[in-house]
């Protein structure tokens, strides 16, 4: 079987920490990639024999760990999954030990946890690629799978609009990061009390100058989805915030995205959820199952964007 790349991505970077450090042409050059690999007879590309990706796991998750493994089992190589509960990290040993210690048996490593300082950490004493599997502050590898559902869907990111409803976290955070960079409008629907930290709004700013993206923040949720071409939500309280699910109900009464909502975009809007969903709070259950819900392909295309980004961070580079 041939090994052979069916699109040569150009990535300068070593890592993926946030989007951030990705410039608009690395990013497009991901989605390119990631589309070949999806196409059925580049499905068993090895591309990475006999890699092996360490998976770090101090949050749980569904998606993230079974597209992860399966994308480097595709690739013809392997996943090793690492709990916090299970190495030595999770019970005092230092994040900078641990990444040297992991840099001599791992081809990569990956990583879901609270603190974006941990990647941060992590990569600085790494001599191998570490891969940003979700913070409380971003989640790089979703924002890939979301732009490449939407390429798909409109053939563009030109002229399109985007409306997030909800809370401002680590997903708001990183689809402005990736909206700006690839050009495409946001605007964040949210109460006051849970808008997107400054500095979040400094920096996707400063990219959109770029680009020419428009970055917006209301408390209307109509004027966010007011034309727009992509709807997009997630939970109201994330992980690790179960305690505060209650206010936060309160707070996020008139941000649910409903029959109601959805009449003010654009008669061909597409609806996006990270996943998991709670039904009838942040969605009803009509929209998520919907004809224009794209949420189990956006679920599907972790698998390829993130083969792509194993292939460019991974791969064997010319």
């Amino acid at each position: 079987m041939t090994t052979t790349l069916p699109y040569a991505p150009q990535i300068a970077q070593s890592h993926l920490l946030s989007l951030k450090d990705y410039s608009s042409s690395e990013i497009l050059d991901l989605l390119s990639l990631a589309a070949e690999l999806k196409k059925p007879e580049n499905k068993h590309l090895p591309l990475l024999q006999g890699k092996v990706l360490g998976m770090i796991f101090e949050k749980s998750s569904t998606r993230t760990r079974v597209s992860f493994e399966a994308g480097m089992l595709q690739l013809g190589g392997h996943a090793m999954y690492l709990s916090t509960r299970d190495i030595q990290m999770g019970r005092g040993e230092t994040i900078a030990d641990t990444a040297q210690v992991l840099s001599g048996y791992l081809d990569g490593i990956m990583i879901r946890t609270f603190h974006q300082a941990t990647v941060e950490e992590l990569a600085l004493h790494s001599s191998v690629p570490v891969i940003n599997g979700l913070t409380d502050d971003f989640h790089p590898c979703q924002v890939l799978a979301d732009l490449l559902t939407i390429q798909e869907h409109f053939g563009t990111f030109a002229g399109k609009k985007m409306a997030y409803i909800g809370d401002a976290n680590n997903m708001s955070n990183s689809l402005m990061i990736g909206a700006a960079k690839v050009g495409m409008d946001i605007t964040i629907a949210c109460p006051a009390k849970y808008a997107p930290k400054p500095e979040m709004m400094e920096l996707a700013k400063s990219i959109a100058v770029h680009t020419g993206a428009n970055i917006h923040v209301t408390a209307d949720p109509v004027e966010a989805v007011s034309g727009c071409d992509v709807i997009y939500t997630d939970v109201w309280a994330s992980m690790g915030q179960e305690a505060e699910a209650l206010e936060r109900m309160e707070h996020f009464k008139g941000f649910q995205v409903n029959e109601g909502l959805v009449q003010h975009a654009h008669p061909n809007y597409i609806f996006m959820h990270c996943l998991p969903a709670h039904r009838e709070e942040e969605v009803t259950t009509g929209i998520l199952e919907g004809p224009n819900s794209v949420v189990f392909q956006e679920a599907e295309n972790r698998l390829h964007a993130q083969k792509a980004l194993l292939v460019a961070l991974m791969g064997n580079k010319s």
